[in-house]
C-alpha cells in the first residue's frame, strides 16, 4: 500500500531539490502540506505532489510556447543539433 503523506525529505529526493526548496515550496503554498505532531513536522500528501507536478508540467508547456527556442535569430543557426 503506497503511503499517502511524504516527508519534505522525500519531497526533495523525488523533485531533485534540496530540503530547502522543498520547505519554501510548502511555506509559500505552492505545494500544500500539513503539519503533524507535536513537533509540527510537514507532511505532503501524495496526491498534491502528483498536482504540483502536472502544474509544472503544464506552466513549462506554456513558457516553452510563448519562448519557442531558435525560432527567430541567429542563435538558432549556431546551435548545435541535439541528438
Amino acid at each position: 500500500m503506497a503511503k499517502r503523506f511524504i516527508q519534505l525529505a522525500d519531497v526533495s529526493e523525488i523533485l531533485d531539490i534540496s530540503s530547502a526548496q522543498a520547505y519554501a515550496l510548502v511555506r509559500s503554498g505552492e505545494l500544500p502540506a500539513i503539519k503533524v505532531g507535536g513537533r509540527g513536522q510537514w507532511r505532503v500528501e501524495a496526491t498534491e505532489l502528483e498536482n504540483y507536478i502536472q502544474r509544472m508540467y503544464a506552466e513549462t508547456k506554456t513558457f516553452v510556447a510563448a519562448h519557442p527556442f531558435g525560432q527567430t535569430g541567429d542563435a538558432a543557426e549556431d546551435a548545435e543539433p541535439v541528438d
